[in-house]
């Protein structure tokens, strides 16, 4: 049984992935609900025994902050909050990005800094228990005063309002209470801010693409790896020696890698007619190195932020003082994403170039891969299909961060576009995972005109579990079909059940 449980003890990469797993379910430890029950409690104190205004809890919200609220609206107050700010639009947010938006949405109320009600924390638990994902739009956050329009539509079930994904089906979250015989929550005072406040939409996201980039990462190196004696190439690039004279993590790792893919190559080890490769194969190890660096660098950003309190404003029941302020500006995520968005571009755009030296003629490979050329266009168009993507990518890969846009009347005057920077890091993991497939079909295409040499272990096991699923292409057929199998193995496989 996967089950999770939210505590005030840091969360990583792993614990992420668990939140994936089909059937994972959260509950909250006994920390996390005294936690919850103290800050709303002091809140509760706070309100009765004081008259002062407080940002978003007595008062208006954005460049509404000085409307004082009466003590019998602050209800309504919540509600038409959460009401008023859905105002997303486009596609809705895939699923996996929901049960990760669900999951740290608990995790960041469970600090007891928010001022929630322990039932409006359980209430997100148990929808994510039951498989019940809000219908969130992909539009309409601009990352700063949180995922405003996002968090909202998350927010809405909790009223018995918007809609939900359940049982593989999108229905009215009201339905979905009725049948569950669950009453629409009372929202408090502040609990509304509490629940839109915060940058889980961005971080979700974040979080997904990490994880993403560290498999897919694998996996470029790997097929790299196959690309490289699939062309004959050279192996004294990735020595030892060469990389501890500049010695960048990445590039060291990468480097370790491609040596242990290549390590008993009778390909690698024949003498070789050329002195050099191309940098796609030659820089393997300081292209992809490169990139994961900047992985790492965004990995650590996710899980700090993963593991923050990012509502506004926030309770330190403690120290008896409720401050507003800005965690909710996601600044530090809109760069990561950014980063990240060229980090992956660059392994989509190296692995691009290694198809078309690949398919190009040379180091005695057939023109396009096929045996009969001419009446056979074999890989050509192939190569078309991952110079798009790239193309695309590189469109992509403008800054988010760089872009800010006033708002609520210059309350909200410099915002960071963070949202829009993590739909574009995904769009182009997505790109990713298809340009690699293509780089993955291509090389074991080329290694198979390389028989009766034969490559390493670990790519002859790769080459074999491979053409179970697409085959040697001797003549012209549908390849569509055949890059959507390849991109399925990517998602299924590991790279270290080949090494």
């Amino acid at each position: 049984m996967n089950q999770i449980v939210i505590s005030n003890q840091p969360a990583s990469l792993k614990e992420w992935q668990q939140v994936l797993i089909p059937g994972a379910t959260i509950i909250l430890s006994d920390l996390s609900k005294e936690a919850i029950l103290r800050g709303r409690t002091y809140l509760d104190e706070k309100l009765s025994s004081h008259n002062e205004p407080i940002y978003g809890i007595n008062t208006g919200f954005g460049a509404l902050y000085n409307t004082r609220i009466e003590a019998k609206d602050l209800q309504k107050l919540q509600e038409n909050l959460v009401r008023s700010h859905a105002c997303g639009m486009g596609e809705p947010v895939p699923e996996e990005v929901i049960k990760l938006m669900m999951y740290l949405k608990i995790r960041g109320l469970s600090y007891g800094n928010s001022g929630v009600q322990l039932s409006t924390v359980q209430r997100l638990v148990d929808m994510f228990n039951e498989g019940i994902w809000p219908v969130v739009y992909q539009q309409g956050s601009l990352g700063a005063s949180g995922d405003l329009a996002p968090l909202a539509h998350l927010s809405l079930p909790l009223l018995g309002e918007g809609e939900v994904f359940w049982n593989r089906k999108r229905v009215s979250s009201a339905e979905v209470l009725r049948k569950l015989g669950w009453s629409p929550i009372n929202l408090q005072s502040k609990e509304g801010l509490a629940l839109l406040n915060g940058t889980q939409f961005m971080s979700a996201y974040g979080a997904w693409i990490c994880m993403q980039a560290i498999h897919l990462w694998e996996w470029a190196t790997f097929i790299g790896s196959v690309s490289l004696d699939a062309f004959d190439g050279r192996t004294e690039p990735f020595y030892p020696s060469l990389h501890t004279i500049r010695p960048h993590n990445g590039q060291i790792i990468a480097a370790d890698r491609m040596r242990k893919y290549l390590s008993g190559s009778s390909i690698a080890a024949q003498a070789k007619k050329h002195v050099q490769d191309p940098y796609s194969f030659r820089c393997i190890p300081q292209v992809h190195g490169a990139s994961w660096d900047a992985i790492q660098y965004a990995l650590k950003v996710f899980e700090i932020e993963c593991n923050s309190v990012t509502d506004n404003p926030t309770l330190f029941p403690d120290e008896d003082l409720i401050l507003s302020g800005g965690n909710f500006h996601g600044q530090p995520l809109a760069l990561a994403l950014d980063f990240l968005s060229i980090a992956l571009h660059e392994l989509g755009s190296i692995s691009e170039r290694r198809i078309y030296q690949l398919i190009n003629g040379n180091r005695e490979l057939p023109a396009f891969l096929t045996p009969f050329p001419g009446i056979n266009s074999g890989f050509m168009i192939a190569q078309y299909s991952a110079a798009s993507m790239v193309s695309q990518n590189k469109t992509l890969c403008m800054p988010a961060s760089a872009d800010t846009i006033d708002s609520s009347r210059g309350q909200e005057d410099h915002v960071s576009m963070g949202a829009n920077a993590a739909t574009k890091a995904y769009r182009i993991t997505k790109n990713l995972y298809q340009i690699l497939s293509i780089e993955l079909m291509t090389a074991i295409q080329a290694l198979d005109f390389r028989k009766p040499l034969v490559s390493s272990d670990s790519i002859e096991k790769l080459r074999t579990e491979f053409r179970k699923v697409v085959p040697f292409i001797e003549q012209d057929t549908l390849m569509y079909p055949l890059f959507e199998k390849s991109v399925e193995f990517l998602e299924q496989h590991q790279p270290s059940e080949y090494a």
